[in-house]
């Protein structure tokens, strides 16, 4: 068995290695027939002379060529706005568009091959390396095995690492797409077999890497938990819904001419719903993007409050939320280093509120302009001054860069912690007017700390367990791992109103007294 995993290791680290080392591999020559045709006919007169120098010259890495690119536009950009002459203004992409039609070499030449490469054979080593758990790893779930100097898992230099890989990836996807075209050229053959006239884009590829992540370690997730039939079914709720509705449904939607939608997502996590261009674009759709619209309105104004009051927040935080699915799936292994003190409860209330709030206010001031036909208030540009702040702070750096990127440096849901603005009302919602809560029995607590250890919402859970008080906290997604580490069988997730009524057992029972440490 342990020959599985050591091959497994070994072809997951070659996958890994070739996408890295794919950054690399590609050389770029920008000539005029990509020109002409990839640059609008009314910005070829402005460009063209900027980019002579560029013509018919071999590049062997993208940045230096997307850089001659943006130093291009930007020299006419300046020049047309010191000549006020704002409709020649160049607001397209062409440092994308002329980079992927300007890439040659074997990611051109070898895409299928290269694809087949990376993600077929380092699902499989990815996966030989985690089935053999189930007759080495011994009992199923959490154990102490040496999680607090493993150099993955406690910061160590493997954690930094990964963490510091991650965020040098989101800052290329969502910041500078065109120096990564190589990885998203690789996706290719599954853009064209969903969408046979379409290529793949930044989003696409992000999209495909959080399924493919999601599934992969939606496995391990499962081996490692396989004594709680919750965390199971759990599991493979967030694998589907990430699958299905925000992968696979937009992508055929798109290829049927409708408008990209993800059934699952809704506002305030979804920033852009009611902005002019979105409600637009659904609008003018016919029926479907109606549909679509009021869906996305009944979702959060009538769904939460309904869902909620029944199942708590985690009905979606835990069961169908794509940031929550990838927390719980890649980021496992991480969410032991959540901070439990007070002054992070302190700053976790304040930041995720002043998020929502910064949300409301931005949603406010985008909606009365789709309204009146104007673009500021109070002679404010709500753009400039609200939406694009938020869209860049928000949905980029919080969310992204930092929400992901830092799962190896604060745990596994420090945006669903402190920034995501839908758990902030769903938490709202769940402490106040709930059935959901998580029930104790502070007789048979022996303080082992698991609960509180492995808490990913930084909830000192043992503070409860010990003196036999339900945990009803805005912050708890249901999760449920707090139940499946206990040895004792201490704390049970219920529906239930606080004199018993309504008591609805969940999939969880005394599974958790299976484990052993």
């Amino acid at each position: 068995m342990k020959t599985i995993r050591y091959t497994g290791l070994i072809a997951f680290l070659f996958s890994l290695g070739l996408f890295l080392s794919l950054f690399f591999t590609s050389t770029y020559t920008l000539t005029e027939q990509i020109f002409t045709s990839n640059v609008k006919a009314e910005h070829q007169e402005t460009l063209g002379p900027e980019l002579a120098g560029m013509m018919d010259r071999e590049y062997s890495l993208s940045i230096p060529f997307v850089k001659d690119l943006n130093a291009a536009v930007n020299t006419v950009n300046e020049r047309m706005r010191s000549e006020q002459q704002w409709d020649k203004v160049i607001y397209d992409d062409y440092a994308g568009s002329l980079t992927r039609a300007s890439t040659s070499g074997l990611i051109q030449d070898q895409t299928t091959l290269l694809f087949i490469l990376v993600f077929i054979v380092g699902a499989v080593g990815a996966l030989m390396f985690i089935l053999p758990q189930i007759q080495l790893g011994g009992p199923a779930g959490i154990k102490h095995n040496g999680i607090f100097f493993n150099a993955l898992n406690n910061r160590g230099w493997i954690g930094m690492l990964t963490g510091g890989l991650l965020v040098v990836f989101y800052v290329l996807l969502y910041f500078y797409p065109a120096y990564i075209t190589n990885w998203i050229i690789l996706v290719d053959p599954v853009q064209k077999l969903l969408n046979p006239g379409a290529t793949s884009s930044q989003w696409f590829l992000y999209g495909f890497l959080y399924t493919f992540a999601v599934l992969v370690m939606g496995v391990r997730m499962i081996i490692k938990y396989r004594h709680s039939k919750y965390q199971i079914f759990r599991t493979i709720s967030v694998m589907f819904f990430q699958t299905a509705f925000a992968f696979l449904i937009p992508e055929i939607l798109v290829r049927l001419n409708q408008p990209y939608f993800d059934f699952k997502n809704m506002w305030p996590l979804d920033y852009d719903f009611f902005d002019a261009w979105h409600i637009n674009m659904l609008t003018t759709s016919g029926g479907t993007g109606i549909f679509m619209f009021a869906w996305g309105i009944s979702l959060f104004a009538i769904g939460v409050p309904l869902f909620v009051f029944f199942f708590g927040k985690r009905w979606y935080c835990s069961w169908v939320c794509g940031c929550g699915g990838l927390a719980e799936t890649v980021g496992d292994p991480f969410r032991q280093l959540s901070d439990k003190s007070l002054k992070a409860w302190q700053i976790e209330r304040y930041l995720i509120h002043a998020v929502l709030i910064f949300g409301l206010l931005m949603t406010g001031a985008v909606v009365y302009n789709f309204i009146s036909g104007t673009n500021s208030i109070l002679g404010i540009d709500t753009y400039n001054y609200l939406r694009k702040p938020y869209g860049f702070l928000i949905g980029s750096i919080f969310s992204g860069v930092i929400g992901t990127g830092f799962y190896p440096f604060m745990g596994n849901r420090v945006w669903c912690r402190f920034g995501c603005p839908l758990a902030a009302y769903l938490g709202a919602v769940q402490k106040f007017k709930s059935r959901f809560r998580i029930t104790t029995n502070g007789g048979q607590c022996i303080s082992c700390g698991n609960c509180s250890t492995y808490c990913e919402m930084g909830i000192d859970v043992r503070w409860y367990a010990q003196r036999g008080q339900n945990i009803i906290r805005s912050s708890c997604v249901g999760c449920g791992v707090c139940s499946a580490v206990c040895p004792r069988g201490v704390l049970n997730l219920e529906n239930r109103d606080e004199d018993g009524r309504f008591n609805q057992p969940i999939l969880l029972g005394n599974d958790s007294i299976k484990v052993s440490n």
